[in-house]
């Protein structure tokens, strides 16, 4: 693997705002399954700090940790037993872990064509920009001014515009009357150590939750992460490999997972949020994570009622500036236009169904595409 290069790291008001510019996708999937699940919510917050300052100091840039979505998903809609869950992390966790050591997700990121990336950049902003909208139905009053407020920070982008939102939006709760994310009954949950799985919960694991969340990371949270970090950073980002993204994730849920923390991984929307708000280097991971971390240890659920005391529809607004941070690439208005429905059919994909399929159906169309221009500079080369 390449050696670890990365930003020294900076202390400033900017770094702050990106550490918070990830919040919109992280928030509401860990206190939803922390509330609505019964989640114990001291490892879930733990696991997400520890692995947060790891990040921040083997990497030395922004790169994020998010919850694994699909896996979200189906917990929040359809439940799991603790057991289950820790299950489903392990077994995913081994599975990147051998991806990563063995190279074979090396091998996978050099056969994607770069239309086919651009157009899961493109379906991924996309898909965050719908959750965003769902997120700022909820207070529009408040979504309104927080988006105008962010459009506005783009002229003066010194200012921290994620810190400055969040501190207006928790004011205009207040103002308004607008209740945070409902807790429920997170502040009983225990803490706990899952006990083994019974063989229904395996399989269960297996295909609700390991089989569907394995396509999502080694698009969104392996491949296109790699992509996005070289793109921002250039040669700071030789080490941010899909290999090492893989390990990293790998051994996050092999490690925390057994112990009641979520599903995690890192992502390219969440990559693409920390830097539209201002992260540079390590620094804003490591005060998101030790901010967590801080979270945690507050006795009687003070963290965790501090955190839901966001609205949602502050926290939609954020995910919308970083969804068209991600969506809207050099790489997409670079590409030839004979790319375009290449890039069409993979987003939509994307967007329709999930990455995976949408890396599937993008490569489809672009066998597609080379397979007829070669056979208009044949007809043109017989003319």
């Amino acid at each position: 693997m390449p050696r670890a290069t990365g930003e020294r790291f900076i202390f400033s008001l900017r770094e702050l705002s990106g550490a918070l510019g990830d919040l919109g996708t992280l928030l509401p999937l860990m206190l939803g399954s922390i509330a609505l699940v019964g989640l114990a919510p001291t490892p879930v917050l733990l696991g997400f700090a520890i692995f947060y300052i790891a990040t921040s100091v083997h990497y030395r840039l922004p790169i994020p940790v998010q919850p694994m979505k699909a896996v979200a998903a189906v917990l929040l809609t359809a439940g799991m037993a603790p057991a289950g869950l820790a299950a489903s992390g392990v077994m995913i966790g081994l599975v990147l872990l051998v991806l990563g050591l063995t190279g074979w997700i090396t091998r996978l990121a050099r056969v994607v064509p770069p239309s086919v990336l651009a157009g899961l950049q493109l379906g991924l902003g996309l898909a965050l920009a719908l959750v965003s909208v769902e997120l700022m139905a909820t207070a529009p009053v408040i979504a309104v001014l927080i988006l105008s407020l962010l459009l506005g920070l783009l002229l003066v982008p010194r200012y921290p515009a994620a810190l400055i939102a969040l501190v207006l939006a928790i004011a205009s709760a207040q103002l308004f009357d607008v209740p945070g994310m409902e807790l429920g009954m997170a502040t009983a949950a225990p803490f706990s150590t899952p006990a083994l799985p019974s063989l229904a919960e395996l399989q269960r694991a297996i295909s609700q939750f390991v089989l569907p969340q394995l396509s999502l990371t080694l698009t969104n949270a392996v491949l296109l992460t790699a992509l996005i970090a070289g793109g921002y950073f250039g040669e700071h980002a030789a080490h941010v490999t899909p290999a090492r993204l893989s390990v990293t994730s790998g051994l996050a849920n092999l490690l925390l997972t057994p112990f009641g923390a979520l599903p995690m991984c890192h992502g390219a929307g969440g990559l693409a949020a920390h830097y539209r708000f201002g992260a540079r280097s390590g620094t804003a991971p490591l005060v998101l994570g030790l901010a967590l971390l801080g979270f945690a240890l507050l006795p009687g659920g003070l963290g965790l009622a501090a955190l839901a005391a966001i609205p949602a529809a502050g926290l939609g607004a954020l995910l919308l500036m970083a969804s068209g941070e991600l969506a809207f690439t050099k790489r997409l208005f670079d590409c030839k236009p004979s790319c375009w429905p290449v890039i069409a059919a993979t987003a939509g994909v994307t967007v329709w169904i999930d990455p995976f399929w949408g890396l599937l159906a993008g490569s489809c169309a672009e066998l597609f595409r080379c397979a007829a221009v070669r056979a208009l500079r044949r007809h043109a080369g017989s003319l």
